[in-house]
């Protein structure tokens, strides 16, 4: 019986021969149909000459290509499209895409038909931000820009502004990338996922990642404090520090409080380096923990502004606990009506023992007594004594008391009887 070896079986005489062949054969046909192409031009809106060649709005992301390590392959009018339509990252010019010819939209009536689909760039320079390579014959005609692509052979480090490299389309309404050198990766824990950006986001579904104290890595992140390896924790970030280093080529780690905008999904962790503008706790018998020490799951927001808004319905906020606002400045409320159910209204102070007034009870009582005094008053008028039609002068001071009664006692009553003393806005029970 006859051994096998690799992908086919090989036995002796001639078949041995047949079996070869076709695995030439098979290879070639791979060889054809998977190519390294460098990225030429891409189509991102109907401003571009090529707009109506590719499809139109169907062909958005098409890109032009040159075949790698092939001379004279620029193709146009050729063109090739995404491979997935749900997950797309288009390419910058002169980077590198794996393009793979498969059935195109005729393969219903020509079953043979094939086009070129390409995958995402390739990762030359392992990369977030770009992974340009030009063709170094006709590409780069600066030295600086060959220093800058052949550092060591296997690294890009950018020292200056830029590498002045061709990134953009050949149609201008298209230029809108700007390379950047302090575009920091992410630095991986063992068994991350990551989702990179070219400007700074990312998407981290990480854990706990305590470094071995006797062997601590230079970078460290901010959530492993607390918990054990392989906790989970998610972080969302949009844009990483303004003040970053522009070694572009060192990794970094997510920070909640420096990274421009953050959300932090967390199981066990204390974000460390996460500080609350306002710490303004004073209304609270017990401080809540802040969420630097919290140590159970917790969903944490950081932007210089957060925005939350119904469009049609509404926003229920519900907690165990305690629900707290706190500000540096003032907490504004601005509605058509206010509503407030509670067993124990303070304000003030937390230690406020006064209660208020109910205002149409205390009206009524206010009244009472304002007319208690004015019947007073009236029958203290009708007393005075006038002996040979001249009012008796110990009488004077009672007269006058009397008329300042009368005189008072009717203004008050005007005035609680208006609802002027009444506000239009707040009601208490």
């Amino acid at each position: 019986m006859g051994m096998k070896f690799g992908l086919v079986g090989s036995t002796s005489g001639a078949g041995s021969s047949r079996q070869n062949n076709n695995l030439g054969n098979t290879i070639s046909n791979a060889q054809e149909k998977v190519v390294a192409a460098r990225v030429i031009d891409i189509v991102l809106n109907e401003k571009h000459q090529y707009y109506d060649l590719v499809g139109q709005w169907n062909g958005i992301g098409a890109i032009f290509y040159e075949i790698v390590n092939k001379s004279g392959t620029k193709s146009y009018p050729n063109f090739a499209l995404p491979y997935d339509s749900q997950l797309k990252t288009y390419p910058l010019i002169n980077e590198i895409v794996c393009l793979i010819s498969l059935p195109n939209q005729s393969m219903g009536f020509v079953s043979s038909n094939e086009s070129y689909f390409y995958l995402s760039p390739l990762g030359i320079w392992n990369h977030p931000h770009h992974n340009a390579y030009p063709n170094l014959l006709d590409g780069i005609k600066d030295k600086k820009q060959t220093n800058d692509y052949q550092l060591s052979g296997s690294v890009r480090r950018v020292t200056d502004s830029g590498t002045d490299i061709e990134l953009n389309s050949s149609n201008s309404s298209q230029n809108t990338f700007r390379e950047k050198i302090n575009i920091h990766p992410l630095l991986p824990f063992m068994g991350d996922s990551l989702l990179e950006g070219r400007y700074g986001q990312s998407l981290r579904f990480g854990s706990t990642a305590r470094s071995n104290f006797l062997f601590p890595t230079e970078i460290q992140n901010n959530w492993s404090n607390s918990g054990k390896n392989g906790d989970p924790i998610t972080i969302l970030r949009n844009g990483q520090p303004t003040k970053t280093s522009d070694e572009g080529w060192v990794p970094i780690t997510e920070n909640i409080r420096y990274d421009q905008s953050s959300i932090y999904l967390t199981s066990t962790q204390k974000l460390k380096d996460f500080k609350v503008s306002s710490e303004l706790y004073q209304s609270y018998d017990v401080k809540p923990i802040p969420p630097s020490q919290f140590k159970k799951p917790q969903v944490a927001i950081n932007s210089d502004r957060v925005v939350i808004n119904a469009s049609s319905d509404s926003i229920l906020l519900s907690a165990e606990k305690s629900i707290g606002l706190s500000t540096n400045g003032s907490v504004n409320i601005d509605a058509k009506s206010h509503y407030v159910s509670s067993n124990d209204i303070r304000l003030g102070s937390i230690k406020a023992t006064q209660p208020v007034l109910l205002g149409n009870e205390t009206i009524d009582i206010m009244l009472e007594l304002a007319y208690a005094i004015r019947s007073l008053a009236n029958m203290l008028e009708v007393q005075r004594d006038y002996p040979d039609g001249v009012l008796k002068t110990s009488f004077n001071s009672i007269a006058g008391g009397v008329m300042t009664c009368l005189d008072g006692s009717d203004g008050i009553i005007n005035r609680l009887l208006n609802g002027s003393l009444k506000s239009q806005t707040t009601k208490v029970q």
